[in-house]
């Protein structure tokens, strides 16, 4: 059940629930590997509009290979054992060997892709419509640091912006504890002996900080790239003729790079961490900032606990309900299973727990549910900064509250407030559209505190042409796609899609 060509797709909300008995995914007790709730990772290269109707089989062949090689790679690293004498935090430590924390898993998948000139982040980025390339980074966990969550922008010469958000939010434990940040000097004119309690720091100041922190400085001139150049002069050429109502910055017909690129990542312990990067919107004016650095509008991670389950009954939940009772014996197969995996939020890739829970309104009200969230978002960013597109959509799970796929599919999705939010000009300037990645972690508990059940949750939606994804699914597979509801985009038989 595909969308026309050009148009949002009908339903691309998309979640992935994995769920297992809890003494195989959660423990109290921290061995001297750490905590045992399975990792999740998922990845975004932009989103935009990327149709599908004629999209080369031979470029799609090279964002798959490169959004499956970034993801593998980031698992292998995920799932590795680390001696390095610290925590999950970077503090020093005696508990013995360690898995990677969110904040090292997601900003290893990000550097990957702000090193892959495909996307627009690092050496991929645009170009303002001075001819420069400015670029904009961000963290946040949900739970382990002070600072919680910063952005950095107005870069020019710092190789891995999301490097130096990184290192900025390390560096906040001390600047937040009174402590001196023991950096070295600067001969710079520009007063930044540390970011102190700051959250968001632009430009020179920014690149002074990376220098002290030891991240890598480039020249400007290693941010170039032909294509982004190229586009960067096609667009503007256009403007002038009278052809875009955007200011060089979209086109009806080709995709500009307005969006960004991020990963989300829950780690053993169940932190969750958002990463993300960016070199802004194709042909934005210097010194513009956008989403990506700004705190609830572009990023987002938070945890929270609440009485009960609010995120257990998913229209999916209700459907299984319905279809598995003795009275109902209905088996979904062939032509009619792949529709339904296309018009529903991916049934058939959820896993439900094995043995559960009761599902007595008194069991359920006994239970206490801690839950974390944290989201990557890409598009039009002035659409973002607008609506708080992130801290939105953790704002309805909470407070309605409801599972953070409904939350982020009410945004995001077809029809969803980024989209109401830009009106009549929705399909003329590029304002509304974008997409979303982002993971939920559930821990249950009963009323004596014991875990009786633990869930992590990949979620995804979008509202416009395409979004490049990759994820690792709940067997450990990689799998990436810009368009299919379901998993991986069915291939044409011709070297065009249609």
């Amino acid at each position: 059940m595909s969308s026309r060509p050009g148009q949002p797709p009908q339903t691309p909300a998309f979640w992935i629930k994995s769920q297992s008995l809890v003494d195989a995914m959660y423990s109290e007790k921290q061995n001297s590997g750490g905590g045992t709730i399975t990792p999740r990772l998922v990845i975004h290269g932009g989103a935009g509009n990327i149709v599908r109707n004629g999209f080369p089989v031979e470029k799609y062949d090279q964002y798959r290979n490169a959004l499956l090689r970034i993801v593998s790679n980031t698992h292998a690293y995920m799932t590795t054992t680390i001696a390095d004498g610290k925590d999950s935090s970077g503090a020093l430590s005696a508990s013995g060997p360690r898995r990677p924390s969110a904040l090292e898993i997601a900003t290893h998948a990000v550097v990957q892709l702000e090193n892959d000139a495909l996307f627009n982040s690092g050496h991929g980025a645009v170009f303002t419509r001075d001819g420069v390339n400015q670029l904009e980074a961000s963290v946040m966990v949900s739970r382990g640091f002070k600072k919680r969550g910063v952005g950095v922008m107005g870069l020019r010469r710092v190789r891995n912006p999301v490097l130096l958000a990184r290192r900025m939010l390390e560096h906040g434990e001390k600047d937040l504890a009174g402590g001196k940040d023991e950096l070295e000097p600067s001969s710079s004119e520009i007063d930044a002996p540390s970011a102190q309690g700051h959250t968001q720091i632009y430009g020179e100041a920014a690149e002074q900080l990376a220098r002290r922190y030891g991240c890598d400085m480039v020249e400007p001139s290693y941010f170039f790239t032909k294509q982004r150049w190229d586009e960067h002069v096609r667009a503007l050429e256009k403007e002038r003729r009278g052809g875009s109502a955007s200011f060089g910055t979209w086109a009806a017909d080709e995709y500009l790079p307005q969006g960004t690129c991020g990963a989300v990542a829950m780690d053993e312990h169940g932190v969750i961490c958002a990463a993300t990067s960016t070199g802004g919107m194709t042909n934005k004016l210097t010194g513009r900032v956008g989403d990506t650095p700004v705190p609830g509008a572009g990023f987002w991670a938070e945890e929270w606990t609440e009485k009960g389950d609010p995120t257990g009954k998913t229209s999916w939940d209700k459907l299984m309900s319905s279809v598995t009772t003795a009275s109902s014996p209905i088996e979904f197969a062939g032509s009619l299973r792949g529709f339904l995996a296309d018009c529903l939020p991916t049934p058939f890739m959820y896993t439900p727990v094995a043995g559960g829970r009761s599902s007595s309104s008194s069991s359920s009200t006994a239970l206490t549910t801690t839950r974390s969230f944290g989201a990557s978002g890409t598009g039009n960013g002035d659409s973002f900064l607008r609506v708080s597109a992130v801290r939105t959509v953790a704002a309805m799970a909470r407070w309605k509250p409801e599972p953070c796929a409904a939350a982020l599919r009410g945004v995001v999705g077809p029809g969803g407030e980024l989209q109401q939010s830009a009106g009549d000009r929705w399909g003329v300037t590029g304002e509304g559209e974008g997409g979303m990645i982002g993971i939920e972690g559930v821990v249950m508990r009963d009323a004596h505190g014991t875990v009786v059940e633990t869930r992590g949750e990949i979620l995804m939606s979008y509202n416009c042409g395409g979004m490049y994804r990759a994820w690792i699914d709940e067997d450990g597979r990689a799998v990436m796609s810009i368009w299919s509801n379901t998993t991986r985009d069915e291939m044409p038989d011709g070297d065009h899609f249609e």
